[in-house]
């Protein structure tokens, strides 16, 4: 008889790999960094982490009673964890579209790629974003997702055009929308300078 642990240790193996983020019928645009680092970290997860995993939990097993062992309950539920990973790692992989940015033609139109240099003509501010794969988005140092709102509002604009940013309230400040101008479109691989 299986404790319950153990069985919603089992009923997790059968749960479906969702990727989050990207919207409907549309590719999974990603920097060759990005498809690198996902590359680098499957292969570690595969040739490294799980043969070791693999080795406690065949040691825990033969130890005797399952029921109680918390190296072989550990070891199990790290294996899933890691197996769900894989999983994930192969669906962005496979579903990957790799652009790179510096292979891009001269243009200031703005693409996926582009690192953008704006003022925000409501507050005076310049800001410079990256646009990058939802798998890369790090909007701290200035990486921002293709399919989030500011990124959108940018797609295909030039520089000297001037968007709307529609901004949602907060604590602070209520809703409003920004006037945006763009000031730059460089395409490099390099993040952006802060």
């Amino acid at each position: 008889m299986k404790t319950m642990s153990e069985q919603a240790l089992e009923d997790d193996d059968g749960e479906e790999v969702r990727l989050p983020g990207l919207p409907p019928n549309t590719k999974n645009y990603m920097t060759p960094a990005c498809y690198r680092r996902l590359l680098d970290e499957r292969e570690k997860l595969v040739n490294v982490e799980r043969p070791s995993v693999v080795n406690v939990v065949s040691w825990a097993a033969s130890n005797g009673d399952r029921s109680e062992n918390g190296d072989y309950q550990y070891g199990k539920r790290r294996l899933r964890e890691i197996d769900r990973r894989i999983r994930f790692l192969n669906k962005r992989i496979e579903s990957a579209e790799v652009v790179d940015p510096e292979k891009r033609p001269p243009t200031d139109q703005i693409f996926f790629g582009a690192t953008v240099t704006y003022e925000n003509l409501t507050t005076g501010t310049e800001h410079t974003i990256r646009i990058v794969g939802i798998d890369e988005a790090d909007p701290d140092h200035g990486d921002v997702s293709w399919v989030s709102p500011i990124a959108r509002v940018f797609l295909r604009q030039r520089e000297g055009d001037q968007v709307k940013l529609p901004t949602p309230a907060t604590i602070d400040h209520p809703a409003r929308v920004e006037l945006l101008e763009v000031i730059e479109v460089v395409y490099t691989n390099d993040p952006p300078k802060r």
